[in-house]
């Protein structure tokens, strides 16, 4: 499983560009993996509302820039380099932006999930629960 490869996209995209970094089992929790990827935000871009594959545990690490995000129906944060910011399994990452329109900002997502449990990341509307239900 060890290191993947950059993923392409325009660099005139006003979404998020997702470049996978690392994907590995953990070997003391069986039935666990540990997935990471770099988010890069062009200035002004964000991420549509989303939530993760069902059993993802994320750390997030702003590593330039600035981000915004509101997780569920907590409060938008602006988050600058430095600075992270966790989703508990199941959270609705309502709002993932750069928080500014004119430096680019880079972001480094951690998830420790299920083995196999796909698809990574889900697009979601305005009106869809903020929670995964059973």
């Amino acid at each position: 499983m060890g290191a993947l490869g950059p993923a392409s996209v325009s660099a005139h995209e006003t979404t998020e560009k997702v470049t996978p970094a690392f994907r590995q089992a953990i070997p003391n929790i069986p039935g666990k993996s540990l997935i990471s990827v770099v988010v890069d935000y062009a200035p002004g871009a964000a991420s549509r509302p989303h939530v993760h594959a069902k059993s993802a545990f994320i750390y997030a690490y702003v590593l330039s820039g600035a981000i915004e995000s509101r997780i569920d129906d907590g409060p938008v944060q602006v988050l600058h380099a430095g600075e992270s910011f966790y989703e508990p399994p199941g959270a609705r990452h309502v709002v993932s932006r750069n928080a500014s329109k004119t430096e680019p900002a880079r972001l480094l997502a951690v998830f420790v999930l299920d083995t196999g449990d796909t698809p990574l990341t889900t697009p979601t509307t305005s009106t869809e629960s903020s929670r995964n239900k059973p």
